[in-house]
């Protein structure tokens, strides 16, 4: 397995790396780590490298990309779904370092530091011009409580501010417990005297400070982002600090970055600025570091992704309860596309016992990828296949009946233009089981290679079975027969046959199996290894 680091980690992450067993560590940098790509398996970026289509394009055997950090603007995430790699991220490694990289630029602004500085570096005494202002007692508004934001508080309130807070996601008693009060977006707007920003970028935060916005804050308002810089409308804020509606900003985030040289924003009066380093300590990169490694070899060797940003994310208690199943989800859904008929319409995934009251979303997913896997040449998995299924208007559903049997089972229905075939299967000794095809009971394990015969219950069908693959010499590994419990509709009883082989089944052997008059049909599946 072949690991690439394309930006500067931590030595300490570097050296878990390097400590798994069979996989090779190439450490490059953003320049030269582009001819590493065709054969990666997995990518680690902090945010220099852009990991855009093209890029991904260029790696055809890239199952993940770990960033080092929290945000995630520099990858594709659209394009990387569609290619079925996921994404993880470590949110909250560098909380601490950006909550005083915030509370720095606040009191730099409030003390005019850099000013100061400057003024006494060039030799100057000049005491009663930088006149400062305490933050005690003034009003902190902060716009996001994730990780940064919660950090922030914390800090803000040794200083005795008053710190009010909006964000959607939070609910009063978690804001209460900290300390804060919980207010609409345009009441922190108004009230503030500071406001620090620690939203993501997304298309209802872009610009949400804005000409309309600033009007209504207070006259010498500061502002504060380490976040992103496509928060800020620049041309509006460059207009408040010249009228000076704005009394100072403290920005670490910029659009675009670096800003060009002469840039104005660069020349208004009362902003300190800094290159993006809000979150570049040394604790900081080594806590990102080492949790994007944890997080890389927790997913590829167990297949427990955490931090996930485009797959649905289950905790690595959860994932250790449905892991078993998983696999079970993805071979019934395979072993159905297999059976159907026709072309595929929709998929429905029951769950029965236990496993109906766990996070089933990626049970859903991994039994959507083995439907759709027969039918697409590109690779599908739990990352991709929603999407994949929307983009084909497949319908997708689920229904939970925790009550409805007392073993944990799976049914994956596939509905084509021709029908619906369903198969149910369950978890045995650790290894998933087919339990039953439209709803005969056959028993057999999802794996290998085996041959499934949908028959009219008559005698004759085994023994054509034996006669026609020992004739061929294909071994016979293990035989599971099944049969309807009553007629349907006057018609004879239905029957069904898996037979696991040892080696291939050609199509000449095919054909002969569907020659005995009762054999309806006779397809080779292999479900998984």
């Amino acid at each position: 397995m072949k690991i690439l680091v394309a930006e500067p980690m931590s030595p300490a992450a570097i050296a878990l790396l390097q400590k798994q067993a069979g996989w090779d560590v190439v450490v490059s940098n953003p320049k030269e780590y582009e001819p590493h790509l065709a054969d990666c398996d997995a990518l680690l970026v902090r945010s220099a490298v852009k990991v855009k289509a093209d890029t991904l394009a260029r790696a055809p055997k890239l199952r993940v990309i770990g960033r080092a950090g929290v945000g995630v603007d520099n990858v594709d995430l659209p394009a990387a779904t569609a290619a079925g790699v996921l994404v993880m991220n470590t949110p909250g490694g560098n909380a601490v370092s950006v909550a005083e990289h915030t509370l720095a630029l606040m009191l730099g602004l409030a003390r005019m530091i850099p000013e100061a500085s400057a003024s006494t570096l060039s030799g100057k005494w000049e005491k009663k011009k930088f006149l400062g202002n305490e933050l005690r007692g003034k009003t902190l508004g902060v716009v996001g409580l994730g990780n940064i934001g919660q950090e922030v508080v914390r800090r803000a309130l040794g200083f005795e501010m008053r710190i009010i807070a909006s964000d959607p996601y939070v609910n009063p008693q978690t804001a209460a417990d900290l300390g804060v009060e919980l207010m609409s977006l345009e009441s922190v707007m108004s009230e503030s005297d500071y406001i620090s920003l620690h939203v993501a970028m997304t298309p209802e935060t872009k610009g949400m400070i804005n000409a309309a916005s600033i009007a209504k804050m207070k006259d010498g308002v500061r502002i504060i982002n380490c976040a992103r810089g496509e928060l800020i409308d620049q041309d509006a804020l460059i207009a408040a600090l010249q009228s000076q509606k704005v009394a100072g900003v403290g920005l670490d985030v910029f659009t675009p970055e670096p800003l060009p040289e002469g840039h104005e924003l660069l020349k208004c009066p009362h902003v300190i600025a800094t290159p993006h380093i809000a979150g570049s300590t040394e604790e900081a990169q080594e806590i990102v570091g080492i949790r994007i490694v944890e997080q890389l070899v927790e997913y590829l060797k167990n297949g427990v992704a955490i931090n996930a940003v485009n797959m649905p994310a289950v905790s690595p208690e959860q994932y250790k309860a449905i892991g078993p199943y998983i696999s079970l989800a993805e071979r019934l859904g395979k072993f159905a596309a297999y059976v159907a008929a026709g072309n595929l319409q929709g998929v429905k995934v029951t769950y029965r016992g236990k496993i109906a009251e766990m996070n089933t979303n990626l049970l859903r997913n991994s039994a959507l990828a083995g439907a759709l896997s027969r039918g697409l040449s590109n690779r599908v998995n739990l990352v991709n296949s929603m999407q994949l299924a929307a983009q084909r208007s497949l319908s997708v559903s689920e229904a939970h009946l925790p009550r409805g049997g007392t073993t944990d089972s799976i049914q994956v229905e596939i509905q084509t233009d021709k029908g619906v075939t369903q198969v149910t299967g369950g978890v045995v000794m650790d290894k998933p089981r087919l339990l039953s095809v439209d709803g005969i009971p056959a028993e057999i394990a999802l794996s290998g290679r085996l041959i499934y015969m949908r028959n009219i219950d008559v005698p004759g069908v085994i023994g054509h079975v034996g006669t026609v693959l020992g004739r061929n010499k294909i071994n016979i590994a293990n035989f599971s027969l099944g049969r309807q419990d009553a007629p349907v509709g006057g018609e004879p009883l239905g029957a069904v046959a898996l037979v696991e082989v040892d080696s291939e089944v050609p199509e000449p052997v095919l054909t002969e199996l569907k020659s005995h008059p009762a054999v309806k049909l006779a397809v080779v599946v292999e479900p998984g290894e």
